[in-house]
């Protein structure tokens, strides 16, 4: 670990609200990727159920298994050393009862290394983050735009932008915070009622597609790096274009190989 950097703890990423600084969130779904976000000193890493879409190539995140999520959290404890490692908890690994969500949860932290969970829901979900605090599982809560809902919504779409749906949804934030959240993750929403959100809660907001008043902010590493280049969101900002360099790096190696020029004499052994 690097010296004078303390692991982020649950506890730590509350104390970031109250300090007034914001917090910076990204997912990872191996141990490459979650080191090198580590050593760049994010926050907290994520690992997203998002892989059903960016790593095994599902048009949602629906068919993503709680064994899906423990194996690439395991990966991922193994090159996390400071950030606050977060597992998300799958469709229907958690919504069936309250004992399934402490069996699973549980597991993502002794199977998975994770040091925290992350759900989908608001006054539906109250009893069952109340256990999982209760017995020692922080949570972090998911708001707004659920990705779990889509065939619900009928797509990814912005929520809350209608008076009854934005009051629903401040209901919802309050009472996660009031089910014992240490944070809740505010996603497609507008930026005024993020905003607002925010001012009201005393846990921290994490925002994705929801404005820049939240008191931090995660996306998803392929779409910050460039590597998901089939979606264009209008919330992304791509920091790198790795899939472009990627397919210019194997057009050059298979024109290497075809000409004779990999591997050369230096790179062979006699």
């Amino acid at each position: 670990m690097p010296a004078g950097k303390s692991p982020v703890t649950a506890f730590e990423i509350l104390n970031i609200k109250r300090r007034g600084e914001k917090i910076t969130a990204l997912t990872a779904y191996d141990a490459t990727f979650a080191r090198l976000e580590d050593e760049a000193g994010i926050d907290i890493i994520l690992v997203g159920d998002s892989l059903g879409m960016v790593v095994q190539g599902c048009s949602n995140t629906i068919p993503v298994t709680i064994d899906d999520v423990i194996y690439h959290c395991r990966a991922c404890a193994r090159g996390v050393e400071r950030a606050l490692l977060v597992a998300d908890m799958p469709f229907m690994s958690y919504q069936a009862s309250i004992e399934q969500a402490l069996i699973n949860a549980g597991r993502c932290l002794k199977e998975g290394g994770a040091q925290a969970v992350k759900l989908e829901g608001g006054e539906a979900m109250t009893e069952t983050i109340r256990r999982l605090v209760d017995v020692g599982i922080p949570v972090m809560g998911h708001i707004g735009m659920q990705p779990q809902m889509v065939n619900i919504y009928g797509g990814y779409k912005l929520q809350g932008k209608e008076t009854l749906q934005a009051e629903q949804i401040l209901r919802n934030a309050e009472a996660v915070q009031d089910a014992g959240a240490f944070s809740i993750v505010l996603e497609k929403i507008p930026r005024g009622l993020a905003g607002e959100i925010t001012k009201r809660l005393n846990i921290p907001t994490i925002g994705i597609a929801a404005g820049p008043d939240c008191d931090g902010q995660i996306l998803v590493n392929y779409d910050l790096f460039g590597l998901a280049d089939q979606y264009r969101f209008k919330f992304v900002r791509r920091y790198l274009e790795m899939a472009r360099d990627i397919r210019d790096a194997v057009k050059k190696y298979g024109e290497d190989i075809r000409s004779g020029d990999f591997p050369s004499d230096a790179e062979s052994f006699e």
